[in-house]
């Protein structure tokens, strides 16, 4: 069945910087940045507007789409019962040696397209129901999204933003997407930048990654569902629990809890399995246990954060 009632009762924010061209020049501002980009937390300042791709995102002036569609295996708020319209970006701006989706992130995977591509995909996306368009790993193709957005908005998109990130995003990125984006969806994959960088090629990456989320945590606040549970707005983290407890989740919990809100929602994931160069980069060489999870729900529960993604858990633990 073809669907194409968002609800009646939303306004996504990009609405109100249609009317008066700041959707446009937001996306003017973008583009301008890719001739020495700035767009991610690499600041490598490529010139890609000249076909010199970024040094980690090995993206130029068009986005490298690897595909689109409904999706259901989000987040219970996001999926709802029509799937989250999820657009699949190739490459990524970070390098995990775990990465789960590495022949998407990591291999060429996937064709160029133009802003009126993007656009159409949001168009049916939102005509087959689905209850938001969700950019998958989306950091290094900001400008190419944001003019996407313009030209489809103009054509009839009313469904909320999703901006799905490592979480290694930059301050100048975060400044053009406030006021258009609905929902952040960024990682917090460490506590720790030296553990960062070794296996995930991010330098300062929990310095940045904070500072990110509590900036995307300032636009949008906690996440907002409709009555049928549905998510319009807010902050919805992601944090991947570790063996070994690799990726230090005390302390992305503490900051959580302590400096962003206790009333985050959170998806504490248990999904970790060896993948990509993981075997080599022991302990990463072994799924997670039951132990190791249970602990990460205590400690969720110690600093106060009851809001729990919940449908997953436990899915892959022996």
């Amino acid at each position: 069945m073809i669907r194409s009632d968002p609800a009646q009762d939303f306004e996504p924010a990009y609405l109100s910087l249609l009317g008066d061209g700041r959707l446009s020049a937001t996306a003017e501002r973008a583009y301008r940045r890719l001739a020495d980009c700035d767009l991610c937390a690499h600041y490598c300042h490529a010139d890609r507007l000249k076909s010199i791709k970024g040094a980690v995102c090995r993206t130029g002036v068009d986005a490298m789409l690897h595909s689109y569609g409904a999706h259901h295996g989000e987040e219970d708020p996001l999926r709802g019962t029509r799937g989250s319209g999820t657009i699949f970006f190739s490459w990524c701006n970070l390098r995990c040696v775990f990465c789960q989706n590495w022949d998407i992130r990591q291999k060429s995977a996937g064709h160029e397209v133009k802003p009126q591509a993007l656009a159409e995909m949001m168009l049916q996306l939102q005509a087959q129901g689905c209850h938001n368009i969700n950019f998958v790993t989306s950091s290094h193709v900001v400008a190419q999204i944001i003019a996407a957005v313009d030209i489809a908005a103009r054509q009839g998109l009313r469904l909320p933003l999703i901006y799905n990130t490592g979480g290694y995003d930059s301050p100048e990125v975060l400044t053009l997407l406030d006021g258009i984006i609905d929902i952040y969806l960024p990682d917090m994959k460490y506590g720790d930048s030296t553990i960062a960088h070794q296996y995930s090629h991010g330098r300062d990456y929990v310095e940045i990654n904070f500072a990110a989320v509590r900036e995307m945590y300032r636009q949008v606040g906690d996440l907002r569902l409709d009555a049928d549970g549905i998510a319009q707005r807010g902050l919805l983290v992601r944090h991947l629990v570790l063996p070994d407890d690799l990726a230090e989740t005390a302390a992305v919990l503490a900051f959580l809890a302590d400096k962003v809100s206790r009333r985050s929602y959170l998806n504490l994931m248990d999904q970790y399995r060896p993948c990509y160069r993981a075997n080599d980069n022991p302990p990463l060489d072994r799924p997670l246990s039951r132990e190791e999870y249970q602990r990460a729900l205590d400690l969720a529960a110690n600093y106060g954060l009851q809001r729990l993604d919940c449908r997953h858990h436990r899915r892959s633990l022996f």
